[in-house]
């Protein structure tokens, strides 16, 4: 996707989002955003929460609680292994 659209820099450096960025990067109110500069170029990277993208992704893999508790014992008994 590619998208051009000219914003101001407003007061104390304020830059708002004009809507139309807002839809298409699917940003919400109150979520982090990554700033980087590179090459004179400010890039705007938006960080999905990892809770809401668990919830809302596409799954890959299952896994059911007698694993867990398999998986749980062995990194415990690796813990005990290393501390003695």
């Amino acid at each position: 996707m590619s998208l051009t659209v000219e914003a101001r820099v407003g007061k104390k450096y304020a830059i708002y989002l004009p809507r139309v960025i807002v839809k298409a990067l699917g940003i919400r109110e109150g979520e982090k955003v990554l700033l980087r500069v590179s090459g004179g170029v400010l890039v705007l990277e938006v960080l999905k929460d990892p809770i809401q993208l668990a919830l809302s992704g596409t799954k890959f893999a299952s896994i059911n609680p007698s694993q867990i508790e398999a998986i749980s014992l062995e990194e415990q008994a690796k813990y005990f292994e290393d501390s003695s």
